[in-house]
């Protein structure tokens, strides 16, 4: 029995393509892939990325495909109900309120950091940076956020009043529907998405020792990055990052692409659409994404210099003063480029986890687009406000460790499972290769049984018990000889016990401790979570009662 049926659908198949491309095209991919690659050995770093993006990527793009048209089948555009439509079991659609959670929990602290992107847009084109040293620019970035006033509260105005702009973009957008809003979105997005990026890249591959102020040759860079180096195959520590970029590049896990497939009629093609979109996000991350932050601070700064500092806030603490050194013109477009390619690759992901959470409200409370807009932009609100004030205190870490790392692992992990054991392989197969316009090769069927089942579980138990240093050799070693397992700080056990903090106190002379802010988020966090899980068990008891 369907719920609600949706009348929407998708206008064009280059517009669906674009806009899971779009759902997968993010800030990691400018920001978090190159930090990834060069604290992981560069050229070490590719194979097993490449490998990680064969055995585990793509089947996993054609698994959600397969559940988001399955489940859109029976009318379900979010997890719960999908998830529920692979078995008979009635604890199937709880497990789906991860689907939901990981988008909501994402989609809060995500949007602030777009609208840093917008905001650092408007500042290039003001000349905001221009004649600013680079101790200036990064301190430029703390006041933004108004970082290290001596408070455990930020209040930055500024930063607040973009979020509140950005946010009111991406509700306008989403208001708007499937065809008239995330896909126009995506089509104009994308393609000057690429445009800016283009225009970095050669730039960067053309930046020489003299010119400019360069030091050295920007192609120093695309060197490290590109040069392959084998040892690094039988390094556990690189594979696991590897798995890990490959994870989150593409947004799987999160029950974005799930939705974006329920629109989908039974008989339209998901084995090339998947790879299709998997490729050109690809295409975004490996070719555009390493050939600008990398090689432009290479030619100014040196190899040396990034592996010490490399990290997301490079972009905004660094590049608007590598910028500054091409003329006040350039410099100015260059920002443009830079920043609005990530506001680009932002908002169109930040569409995409808009998307389910409205398709769930609608379907749960049977309400139409606007009033669900009204909803999730009010959810979000509340959510992003502990980000934005308790951003130094710690909650802005807890938010994207536990929603943007924990959840995904876990969600991906299960989905796989639930597909190709619970649907059964056979099943899983024939939903992903009906109507297909490629023919997928049958390796691949053993490959979704087996291998990516067991390669989420390599990085879900890599992730869960990390050793000190990520020493798994000297972990293993200490084990057997009855010296017990060092726990890495970030581990997902060594978070939770908070083993990286000397001092787990709630309040110290009267004053909260940031441990009392973090534990309180993870409340938060954990309570969201439930209240979805209520509102799953509400739908459902209205959907049997209307029975």
């Amino acid at each position: 029995m369907a719920m609600s049926q949706s009348k929407e659908q998708w206008g064009s198949r280059i517009g669906l393509i674009l806009a899971v491309a779009g759902n997968a095209v993010g800030l990691g991919n400018f920001l978090r892939f190159p930090a990834q690659a060069v604290q992981n050995g560069g050229g070490a770093f590719i194979i097993p990325y490449l490998v990680s993006f064969f055995l585990m990527g793509i089947p996993l793009m054609w698994i959600e495909w397969g559940i988001g048209r399955h489940g859109g089948k029976y009318g379900y555009h979010s997890t719960p109900g999908m998830l529920d439509s692979l078995g008979k079991s009635k604890a199937l659609k709880y497990f789906g309120v991860f689907g939901i959670f990981t988008n909501l929990a994402i989609l809060a602290y995500y949007c602030y950091i777009e609208s840093w992107t917008l905001s650092y847009v408007w500042h290039s084109l003001a000349g905001s940076f221009a004649g600013k040293s680079p101790s200036e620019v990064s301190a430029f970035f703390a006041n933004y956020l108004d970082l290290g006033n001596g408070s455990k509260f930020n209040l930055p105005t500024e930063a607040i009043l973009f979020f509140a702009v950005t946010l009111g973009i991406n509700l306008w957008i989403l208001s708007r529907g499937l065809s008239g809003g995330i896909e126009i979105a995506s089509k104009i997005g994308i393609p000057v998405l690429i445009l800016f990026g283009s225009f970095l890249a050669i730039r960067a591959f053309t930046l020489h020792a003299g010119e400019s102020g360069a030091v050295n040759d920007a192609i120093q860079g695309f060197n490290f990055l590109w040069e392959p180096k084998f040892d690094s195959l039988s390094n556990p520590k690189v594979w696991l990052a590897a798995a890990g970029q490959i994870f989150f590049t593409l947004s799987v896990g999160m029950g974005s692409i799930h939705c974006y497939a329920s629109y989908l009629r039974e008989k339209d093609d998901i084995a090339l659409n998947a790879a299709t979109a998997g490729w050109m996000n690809e295409f975004v991350e490996v070719v555009l994404g390493a050939s600008i932050i990398i090689p432009i601070a290479t030619a100014y700064l040196g190899l040396d210099w990034i592996k010490a500092n490399v990290g997301f806030e490079m972009g905004f603490r660094t590049m608007p003063t590598l910028f500054q050194n091409w003329g006040p013109y350039l410099a100015a477009l260059a920002g443009l480029a830079w920043f609005g390619l990530l506001f680009l690759a932002g908002i169109t992901s930040s569409l995409a986890m808009g998307q389910p959470v409205m398709a769930f409200i609608q379907d749960t409370f049977k309400v139409d687009r606007r009033k669900s807009t009204f909803i999730l932009g009010t959810l979000i609100l509340i959510l992003a406000l502990p980000c934005i004030i308790f951003y130094e205190a710690g909650a802005f870490n807890e938010f994207d460790y536990w929603a943007g790392t924990f959840a995904l692992v876990v969600f991906a992990l299960g989905e796989s499972i639930l597909f190709a054991w619970v649907f059964g392989i056979n099943n899983a197969w024939e939903e992903i290769t009906r109507g297909a316009d490629i023919k997928i090769p049958l390796f691949f069927k053993f490959v979704i049984k087996y291998i990516t089942p067991a390669f989420l579980s390599a990085v879900f138990i890599g992730s869960l018990i990390r050793p000190l240093n990520g020493d798994w050799k000297g972990a293993i070693s200490s084990f057997i000889s009855g010296k017990g397992w060092q726990l890495a700080n970030d581990s997902i056990i060594g978070t939770l016990l908070n083993t990286g903090i000397q001092d787990t106190r709630w309040i110290i002379e009267g004053d909260i401790t940031n441990v009392f802010i973090i534990d309180m988020t993870r409340l938060l966090l954990l309570l969201t979570f439930i209240g979805i899980a209520f509102m799953v068990a509400y739908s459902w008891k209205v959907k049997m009662n209307q029975k």
